[in-house]
């Protein structure tokens, strides 16, 4: 059975991957400009464009973040609830802030698809805050009269 915590955990991991996706793309605005001499003095000149950036830095760190908060939620989150559910709504969250911050989303087969992700998700949350040990103890015994 999946907990409250485990939940908020799974949404706080969505935001701070969807949520800062837009920004990080916002933030690499002018990386085609940069030009270096060779190969590897041109993969330098990108790293440093980068890393002095902080419309790009903040949400790659926060982006980053999430990673960690989702690995830790995986030790003891059941895998087949995880991925969809960081998965999905970080696409939900990426195409709705992309929206807010004046992006092209799609529009009404978007909207529909987006519907369609948040029934998907409720029904997987549901489908795990059901799973009650009891029905997995009755399942014990019958195993154990069968043998």
């Amino acid at each position: 059975m999946v907990s409250v915590a485990e939940v908020l955990s799974l949404l706080l991991v969505a935001a701070l991957w969807g949520c800062t996706n837009p920004f990080l793309k916002r933030g690499t605005v002018g990386l085609e400009a940069v030009r270096g001499t060779s190969t590897v003095s041109q993969v330098l000149a990108e790293v440093r464009f980068l890393l002095l950036n902080l419309q790009y830095l903040v949400p790659f760190l926060l982006n980053q973040l999430g990673s960690l908060v989702y690995y830790f939620t995986l030790a003891s989150t059941d895998l087949s609830l995880a991925v969809p559910v960081t998965n999905s709504l970080t696409f939900l969250l990426t195409v709705l802030t992309g929206k807010c911050l004046g992006e092209e989303f799609g529009g009404i087969r978007a909207v529909g698809g987006m519907l369609l992700t948040m029934v998907g998700i409720t029904l997987c949350i549901l489908s795990s805050v059901w799973d009650t040990p009891v029905a997995s103890s009755e399942q014990n015994k019958s195993d154990t009269t069968l043998q």
